[in-house]
């Protein structure tokens, strides 16, 4: 699948295991996901477009590379997708942020929106969509369906868990976006849960239940 990228880099393989643990506590877990957004970020914006612009250093002036275009878009999935924000604008703190708001039909497990803020002109920038879980994958397509219909064009989306079902399924309705997972888990279960997972993202985010 030449459009997802599995990370394999050790220090976010550490990480997601410290996350996994269910004795991490709330403050721990929010920082350990907001380094692995971080790391993560690291490899799927190592493709940004670069121009070359006058510098002058206390030695000569040169013409040296900045990030090219309007400024890139962070868009998390509430909520838990806000645990993944700082990360990103630890790497690029210009960034714009949108926030899509879906809620899950506890019966089918389909996404519905609530929310939808995206920062413009959102056809002209890179845009990241964040969110650690890629379950069923419906939030997921339902996000990236509602960027596109705002005119989005160049979108990645990120998780750190993701379910086989869940990336199958947002690779086959977007196959022109990037995908990049921390990891590949097992399966869901009967409960759209991943397996062996890490619970509740959002809950274990923000210490509710």
């Amino acid at each position: 699948m030449e459009n997802v990228f599995i990370m394999d880099h050790p220090l976010i393989q550490h990480k997601i295991s410290h996350i996994r643990d269910e004795k991490t506590g709330t403050n721990e877990f929010r920082n350990c996901i907001e380094e692995i957004a971080m790391l993560m970020g690291y490899e799927a914006l190592r493709d940004l477009p670069l121009e070359d612009v006058e510098v002058k250093t206390p030695i000569e002036t040169c013409m040296s590379p900045k990030i090219a275009g309007k400024k890139l878009a962070v868009v998390p999935i509430l909520r838990a997708g806000l645990g993944m924000v700082n990360g990103i604008l630890a790497l690029v703190p210009t960034a714009k942020v949108g926030h899509i708001g879906l809620y899950r039909d506890p019966e089918t497990h389909e996404p519905h929106e609530y929310y939808c803020k995206l920062p413009e002109p959102i056809d002209q920038r890179t845009i990241v969509v964040v969110d650690p879980m890629l379950a069923t994958g419906g939030s997921a397509v339902a996000a990236v369906d509602f960027i596109k219909q705002h005119g989005g064009k160049h979108i990645k989306f990120m998780s750190i868990i993701a379910a086989p079902e869940g990336l199958e399924r947002l690779r086959r309705e977007h196959p022109d976006i990037q995908i990049y997972v921390g990891h590949l888990d097992r399966c869901l279960n009967e409960h759209a849960y991943i397996c062996p997972g890490l619970g509740d993202a959002g809950d274990r985010i923000f210490g509710t239940k």
